[in-house]
């Protein structure tokens, strides 16, 4: 204890080396640990709007009805919907419940036709969830029987705006053509291209009349938090084994799970690079440091400190050098993220999206804790490799050495 006691108030001896080599440890941490925060912000904006635009926290389908290419994919859709939808609702974590049908057809408007896929929802209970439909013009779907929602690109391809009206041709499960008149209530954008030039959105009641069924093709779910969907799902799975769940991240494998891959590795490369810069900057400063004390060190070697001594010395400065850099680096970045930047980094459009999006920063407490744990254990080893060159020297190298 006297040792490390010791080694604090040397901090103290000269503070203008001491700062240095705070403001240099403070520098690398900071950046890490804002760049893990800027990374950590843009996977969550991405994980939201996954959530909030397309699929919500996951959805339950017959089982094998994803994996397989069916001939006539009706004949698997769900029939007990009311049995599964009291069920969900006394689970944990649930606050919506979506049943959902496909409805493919033809929009017309005018001399303009335009093939689209559409979707049959509960437009009331998915308008208080589905936040991440940017509406671009109009409003949301709620009550109206025969309106329609248009992703802005399918919307453009028609021709059409808030209030027109159109067409929609379809065929029903028999095999019937069948036709209804909707109103355009508003204009959707996702930022997910292929999502918005193709997909429009209608009442499930009107879509099932359409398809001449009362079946449902999946159930997708809104959850307070996404940690409650695996034990959901194996809830659900146990009570009813004719049905499975699916993530949202398994039904976006393509948009969500793929780029987040990439994004990842991509982050590890960086990662590398900072850390590289981080390292060989905290080494260089603090070896340079040790080795301009040589004398000092030497001095107390002949006063009878052992070599084991001095090292443990040196590493115990070290060791505080890193923890009140790191500390320093963490506040400073803490700070300028939420309060220079406080309403995020305005980021141009990413592969296959249309639109800007505004990343916040995103810390949580093990970011702050692999920082400050580079931050010592960089420090330690610089400390470390400079005290063992120096007690290498002899006593009288050293004393001569200033």
């Amino acid at each position: 204890m006297q040792l490390i006691a010791f080694a604090f108030r040397n901090l103290f001896r000269n503070l203008r080396r001491t700062l240095t080599i705070t403001c240099t440890i403070a520098l690398g941490a900071g950046a890490l640990f804002c760049f893990d925060g800027f990374i950590q912000g843009i996977q969550e904006d991405f994980k939201e709007n996954t959530i909030r635009a397309h699929s919500g926290n996951g959805q339950f389908h017959i089982a094998g009805y994803r994996d397989t290419a069916h001939s006539d994919p009706s004949a698997n859709w769900i029939g007990k919907y009311r049995e599964l939808n009291h069920f969900l609702e006394e689970q944990q974590g649930v606050d919506h419940i979506f049943p959902r049908v496909s409805i493919q057809g033809m929009l017309t408007h005018g001399k303009q036709s335009v093939a689209g896929r559409g979707q049959g929802i509960d437009a009331e209970e998915e308008s208080s969830f589905f936040t991440g439909l940017d509406i671009v013009e109009g409003h949301p779907l709620t009550d109206e029987s025969n309106g329609i929602l248009l992703g802005t690109g399918l919307a453009k391809a028609i021709g059409v705006s808030t209030g027109d009206s159109l067409r929609l041709y379809t065929k029903s499960l028999s095999g019937k053509i069948r036709k209804k008149d909707l109103y355009v209530v508003g204009l959707f954008e996702t930022g997910n291209a292929d999502f918005d030039n193709h997909v429009f959105r209608m009442q499930l009641l009107t879509a099932q009349s359409l398809l001449g069924t009362n079946l449902v093709e999946s159930v997708a779910v809104g959850l307070s938090d996404h940690i409650y969907w695996d034990e959901l799902s194996a809830n659900l799975e146990t009570t009813f084994p004719y049905v499975e769940g699916s993530s949202f991240a398994e039904l976006n494998k393509i948009w969500y799970q793929h780029s987040m891959d990439w994004l990842d590795a991509q982050y590890q490369i960086v990662q590398i690079i900072i850390l590289s810069i981080v390292l060989l900057g905290i080494v260089n400063t603090i070896s340079t440091s040790i080795l301009e004390r040589k004398q000092e060190l030497g001095n107390l070697r002949a006063n009878g400190e052992s070599v084991w001594d001095v090292m443990r010395l040196v590493c115990y400065e070290g060791v505080f050098l890193g923890f009140f850099g790191g500390i320093l680096g963490l506040l400073l970045a803490y700070l300028a993220a939420k309060g220079m930047l406080y309403q995020g980094v305005l980021m141009p459009p990413g592969p296959g999206q249309t639109k800007q999006c505004l990343i916040k920063f995103l810390f949580y407490p093990s970011m702050a804790f692999q920082a400050l744990l580079l931050s010592m254990s960089s420090a330690l080893l610089a400390s470390l490799l400079a005290s063992i060159k120096i007690c290498r020297m002899s006593i009288a190298e050293q004393l001569r050495s200033f």
